[in-house]
């Protein structure tokens, strides 16, 4: 998901983060049906005499919410590039800022790596440093990103800068 916000005349902010199905209480209801159905047909069996199936159903559904968890936690990341018309700023993180990069805008090329035919890499480059930006879309989300970092590089090109 690409989300593009003009906080002023001179300074965009770009929001990338994964997509992402399930959302808030809808993750929840998921997990929660999930648990009732199998729980609910393990508890009918053990009553029925086969003892045996409970642990399991234990194990299987601690297993399964442990894949969602992990699923959720990597659908949770998001990274913010802001662009201005002195600097880039490309911020990485969850819940915090876990990773911060700023340049001067002047000194920073936008970079458009194509390693095949459906892989495309998108960065910041400055200073013999290189910043991959949204490296988890898929690949008309790498395409519209391009697109948008692309334009407002553009537009703020024509910016006269002693404005």
């Amino acid at each position: 998901m690409i989300s593009v916000k003009k906080i002023n005349e001179k300074k965009f902010e770009i929001l990338i983060k994964p997509n992402s199905s399930l959302n808030g209480t809808a993750r929840i209801l998921f997990l929660l049906s999930i648990f009732i159905l199998c729980g609910g047909i393990a508890i009918i069996f053990y009553i029925v005499g086969a003892t045996l199936i409970l642990p399991f159903a234990g194990i299987e559904l601690a297993v399964v919410f442990f894949a969602f968890y992990l699923n959720f936690r990597w659908s949770d990341q998001k990274e913010i590039v802001t662009l201005s018309l002195d600097h880039v700023l490309v911020e990485k993180g969850r819940k915090t800022k876990e990773y911060s990069w700023k340049e001067f805008r002047t000194f920073t090329a936008f970079e458009i790596e194509k390693s095949s035919k459906d892989q495309i890499n998108l960065g910041f480059k400055s200073k013999g440093n290189t910043v991959i930006i949204g490296n988890f879309l898929n690949i008309n989300d790498k395409n519209d990103l391009q697109f948008e970092i692309t334009k407002i590089i553009n537009y703020l090109n024509q910016l006269n800068p002693a404005s």
